[in-house]
């Protein structure tokens, strides 16, 4: 792995990276080391780490859902055989995939399912530090667990990826407040409304606020702990409450970016689904079924839009962001 520690701990409180470590360690259900494993034999020398996200995160269990994982490599032209699936995921990171692994044990047929998107450590570092868009350090603000890493090396760097994500995350977010005295509550809620917004995302309007209530615990000591690095945007109040400290001109800059990080978001997600049509197996199939499940939704897969899975990408990208479901 290249070396990029001596410049990419710099302004991250130490309190913060221990939180990290200890809200990415805590155990989860075995079942999900069974899809480990498989990363492991896919990607061999290449593989760097594997972080778990998502909704089966939050539910502690697998189920009949499909795993959200990252699978964090030291390059692209040592990940993939095919050269141009390489070439894809350095244009426009990540390259999403699917797998399905029937447990050795199981007599009963199952299936574990997983979606699985593919970043290099590099990637992965100015995502969660230095892209202009969301799309990584909003994902990885949120709670994850590192369930496998290389070494002690890869694995202390991913604690401080993690941390990064937090700063940037309420760094960008906190001029959007509508108020100047907030919870830890209102902090997240507004950013992670923020951070769905840039993003075609079948999200009920409330999902930022359910997602905010059920990390609550969570997202209050990552503030705590993210504070030394957000000097000059927020003070904590003797009741356990923040004062934001931003002025007109910091949210008059704030909206404009978030404004061109909506635009972004809409050009990036077509581009990401138009790519996952060539890289995930049924795509069509899994984006309806998570359409349907996020927002109740039903859309239907005719065979001849099967075929071609770029044109029902954007037909249904116009119909969803026509009826409000998307945004």
């Amino acid at each position: 792995m290249t070396n990029h520690a001596s410049t990419f701990d710099q302004h991250i409180p130490s309190g913060l990276v221990a939180e990290i470590a200890a809200l990415s360690s805590r155990p989860v259900s075995e079942d999900f080391l069974v899809l480990v494993e498989a990363l492991k034999l896919r990607f061999g020398s290449s593989l760097e780490a594997v972080l778990l996200y998502g909704s089966c995160l939050r539910s502690h269990e697998i189920g009949d859902g499909v795993v959200d994982f990252y699978a964090i490599v030291n390059s692209y032209s040592r990940a993939y055989p095919e050269r141009y699936l390489g070439y894809l995921n350095a244009w426009l990171a990540p390259n999403v995939f699917y797998l399905e692994v029937s447990p050795e044990e199981n007599n009963q047929e199952k299936k574990f399912r997983a979606k699985y998107a593919v970043v290099s450590m590099a990637d992965f570092a100015q995502g969660t530090r230095r892209w202009f868009h969301p799309y990584l350090w909003a994902r990885f603000a949120q709670p994850s667990r590192l369930l496998y890493a290389r070494d002690e090396t890869v694995r202390k760097y991913i604690y401080n990826a993690l941390a990064h994500a937090v700063v940037t995350f309420l760094r960008s977010s906190l001029p959007m407040l509508n108020a100047f005295v907030v919870d830890a509550e209102a902090i997240w809620i507004n950013g992670l409304t923020q951070t769905y917004a840039a993003e075609l995302r079948p999200e009920r309007a409330t999902r930022a606020q359910q997602l905010a209530q059920i990390n609550l615990d969570d997202y209050t000591r990552l503030t705590e702990h993210a504070m030394p690095a957000l000097a000059g945007m927020l003070e904590m109040l003797p009741d356990g409450r923040y004062r934001c400290l931003t002025d007109v001109s910091d949210r008059r800059r704030a909206r404009l970016r978030w404004r061109l990080r909506r635009w972004q978001g809409t050009v990036l997600s077509v581009l990401r689904l138009t790519k996952a049509a060539f890289t995930f197996s049924d795509s069509i199939s899994y984006a309806a079924w998570k359409i349907e499940r996020h927002t109740g939704v039903r859309v239907e897969v005719t065979p001849m839009l099967r075929r071609h899975p770029v044109l029902w990408g954007f037909k249904v990208s116009w119909q969803l962001l026509r009826r409000g479901v998307m945004r």
